[in-house]
Order: C-alpha cells, then sequence, then structure tokens
C-alpha cells in the first residue's frame, strides 16, 4: 500500500467516527500535553503522514505529523477499521527524539 492510499483511509475513516483507545486519552490529558479532540481531527485532516506500520499487532497504522492549537507540532498515532478510526495515542514530539521538523527521528 502507498503512503497516499493510507492517508486516504485513515481520512475516510475518521469521516465515519474517531474512537480514542485509552491509552491516546490517558497521554492527550497529561498535564504537560493537554491535547484537546478538535487537534487530532486537525492532524488526521491535515497531516502529513511521516511513518508507515503495516505490521503492527493493532492492524496497519501509521504516524502522522501536524498543526495543533497556536501551531503547535502534534504527533497522531492511528489505525483505520472499516467504521472508524482508531486513535492509539497523540503525543507532542519531543525535541530530544525528533528533529526540528517534527517529521525525522533522532537516533542515539
Amino acid at each position: 500500500m502507498t503512503s497516499g492510499t493510507m492517508i486516504e483511509r485513515v481520512r475516510q475513516a475518521a469521516r465515519q467516527r474517531l474512537l480514542f483507545l485509552p491509552h491516546a486519552v490517558r497521554q492527550m490529558a497529561r498535564p504537560d500535553r493537554m491535547i484537546q479532540p478538535r487537534e487530532v481531527r486537525l492532524v488526521v485532516e491535515r497531516g502529513d503522514l511521516i511513518e508507515d506500520y503495516p505490521d503492527d499487532v493493532r492492524g496497519h497504522s501509521c504516524l502522522l505529523c501536524g498543526e495543533g492549537n497556536g501551531g503547535r507540532r502534534v504527533h497522531v498515532v492511528c489505525s483505520p477499521k472499516d467504521h472508524y478510526l482508531a486513535v492509539i495515542t497523540a503525543y507532542l514530539p519531543s525535541e530530544a527524539h525528533w528533529a526540528d521538523d517534527g517529521r525525522t527521528r533522532r537516533f542515539p
């Protein structure tokens, strides 16, 4: 599957419904993050696919990067299903793990 096809599947699933898994809710609610569901929706609708995980145990998933409130960079890991988009987690990429563009991993 091409990245174009995956992002299309993600957006189609999201148009039906977003399902925030418990891990995503916990990560989004951390005081140092406070990521709102509408920010996740913005990333899903307008963000870029930066990593694809076709062999994920939760089903084919991917990492998206986009802008949330105030232009802050947000990462969303999600998996498109037939009738919804499963939001696995959402977080603010750390400078220790991501380059300034938020799209390139830093490896130790």
